[in-house]
């Protein structure tokens, strides 16, 4: 059994705990990050919790004209939270927890919260291996990515809501 929240203030250290355990070297958000990213956009942080606690998490920030390959959008520059857009910072589930299908519940709630907000798309970047992933979520390929976060290839996708 599972329920999703918006994510609080006293959930930042577990986040971060989630974050770092489930991401490579600096591919993973800061403490400070994913503060600030509660506090500026908690509609837009979606919590997955079970019997054992908060266990995954979705967290997002808004804009007019989406440029997937700005880092300082990860610090949410330029967020607007009635803008349109949606792009997506991190999607992540404890490592003990994955296999459950956890990311796809996390992923549907996500989205019908964006939709039902009012958003039109939604925007993400993910590594080569993720893509089939999302495609089955119902992403669609647009491109490689100009970014080159964290030294890595990234990949670009969105999904019109």
């Amino acid at each position: 059994m599972h329920m999703f929240r918006s994510a609080q203030p006293t959930d930042a250290d577990r986040c971060f705990e989630i974050e770092t355990a489930a991401y490579e070297g600096d591919e993973a958000a800061t403490l400070e990050k994913i503060r600030m990213r509660i506090e500026l956009f908690p509609q837009g942080f979606l919590l997955l919790e079970t019997e054992a606690g908060v266990v995954g998490f979705i967290n997002s920030g808004c804009a007019d004209v989406v440029k997937m390959e700005d880092n300082a959008f990860k610090e949410l520059v330029g967020h607007d939270a009635d803008a349109p857009n949606v792009v997506i910072l991190s999607v992540v589930v404890d490592p003990a927890f994955q296999g459950r299908g956890l990311s796809r519940a996390l992923m549907e709630e996500f989205v019908a919260r964006m939709k039902a907000i009012g958003k039109a798309t939604i925007y993400l970047m993910c590594r080569d291996y993720n893509v089939p992933l999302y495609e089955k979520f119902g992403y669609r390929y647009l491109h490689p990515s100009a970014s080159d976060f964290g030294g890595r290839a990234w990949h670009e996708m969105s999904m019109v809501l």
